[in-house]
């Protein structure tokens, strides 16, 4: 078992070079493959010739045999791939009609020339359509030419009814086997090829949904205009953990991506519960909003849901190296424009006073507690418990009233 898988390694690897293209090594093998199994057939086709009797007619399809492994054993060791598609076609085109003439034109030679058809069918499968056409047309010159000059070399010694009507089945059987495999080995790898590709582009979709919002991959991906819009009302959230910079000095880098993933990975799943559009993290900073890229009437609603859920998550969660994780949260809700920033790297980003107001209420808020502004307060307040803090002094924004979210009625 080994040894044969040896040899066809070996055999798979004539004239492949490591930089050969998945397409062109495929080639490659096929043509390998296919010449060794015509020489083959060539054989003894061959044989059988000397042995009823006409030695001329046999030593034309050992010669094939003979110049296709000359041929094959050639582009094993200078791999020049063009030089051996070429030869391979014109044996299998040229000497068939040979054969044709030498054994009494298309008829008496239980019509051989259908073994050139496999020259332009292989100029097909290994160059491409537009060459195999020129093949193509090469071999009907040849069928014709058969057909027209068999008076002519028609011989008295022809090779009995018999014997004539058993080549045409085997020549009919043996050419209609070899097309139809090189076909089907062909589209299967094409198939297997086109199945890999489209896991791929699955892949790839499935990770720009993952950055960007699914109303809005679709648009980009068929490279549109800047996606920008500007949304009148919409909620902001901003979540930032606790005396980070202390904790991550402390512990190994490992560990503090890991608390991340576990904390943030768990926020994503919010998102995706309550209809929530993430923005991004930076370092120990989520970025979440409801209301974008589709307008929610209880944009507000949701974001506070899932800010109780977020809080309710980190309060159950064990103490970590000895200390009890805490996040700040902040809301705030107004008009905001949101859009696809960047070339390649591109993200799906939020602008607007009513963003910086919500980065405000998160750090200027108090670990454990979500922080709200007014505007969320009064779009929230007939479904949610609040409890005013009273006035805080925002930066850049003077004193103003905020309340902190503490559970739904």
């Amino acid at each position: 078992m080994e040894r044969k898988s040896i040899f066809t390694r070996t055999f798979a690897a004539l004239g492949v070079r490591a930089d050969d293209p998945e397409e062109l090594r495929l080639k490659k093998n096929l043509l390998v493959a296919s010449s060794v199994l015509i020489g083959f057939l060539a054989l003894l086709w061959g044989i059988l010739y000397v042995f009823l009797g006409r030695p001329l007619a046999g030593s034309i399809p050992i010669s094939y045999t003979v110049l296709s492994s000359v041929s094959v054993t050639l582009f094993a060791l200078t791999a020049k791939y063009r030089l051996f598609r070429l030869s391979q076609l014109l044996l299998t085109l040229i000497l068939p009609f040979f054969l044709a003439t030498v054994l009494g034109g298309f008829i008496n030679s239980s019509a051989v020339l259908l073994w050139s058809l496999t020259c332009p069918i292989g100029a097909f499968l290994f160059a491409g359509s537009k060459e195999s056409v020129l093949w193509f047309v090469a071999y009907m010159v040849l069928l014709v030419a058969s057909g027209f000059i068999e008076p002519f070399v028609a011989r008295t010694a022809r090779l009995p009814e018999g014997i004539i009507t058993g080549f045409f089945v085997m020549n009919l059987a043996a050419v209609s086997t070899v097309s139809f495999m090189l076909l089907q080995y062909f589209v299967r790898q094409k198939d297997r090829a086109f199945h890999l590709l489209h896991l791929e582009q699955e892949k790839s979709e499935a990770l720009l949904y993952n950055v960007l919002p699914r109303e809005i991959a679709p648009a980009l991906k068929e490279g549109g205009e800047r996606i920008a819009d500007r949304f009148e009302e919409a909620s902001i959230l901003f979540a930032d953990m606790s005396g980070f910079t202390r904790l991550s000095a402390q512990v190994p880098p490992v560990e503090i991506v890991r608390l991340l993933n576990e904390y943030f990975s768990y926020f994503d799943s919010l998102c995706e519960r309550h209809g929530v559009e993430k923005i991004r993290t930076i370092g120990d900073n989520y970025m979440a909003a409801c209301g974008i890229p589709i307008p929610k009437a209880d944009h507000a609603e949701r974001l506070a849901r899932m800010a109780l859920e977020m809080q309710e998550y980190v309060e159950s969660r064990p103490l970590f190296e000895g200390v009890r994780i805490r996040f700040r949260i902040g809301i705030n809700s107004g008009p905001v424009v949101a859009g696809v920033v960047g070339l390649q790297k591109f993200h799906y980003d939020v602008w607007g006073d009513a963003v910086n107001f919500a980065s405000r209420m998160e750090s200027q808020g108090v670990p454990g507690k979500i922080q709200i502004s007014r505007k969320t307060y009064e779009l929230i307040r007939e479904m949610f418990r609040c409890r005013r803090r009273g006035t805080v002094t925002v930066k850049g924004k003077g004193v103003r009233e905020t309340w902190f979210l503490e559970g739904q009625r």
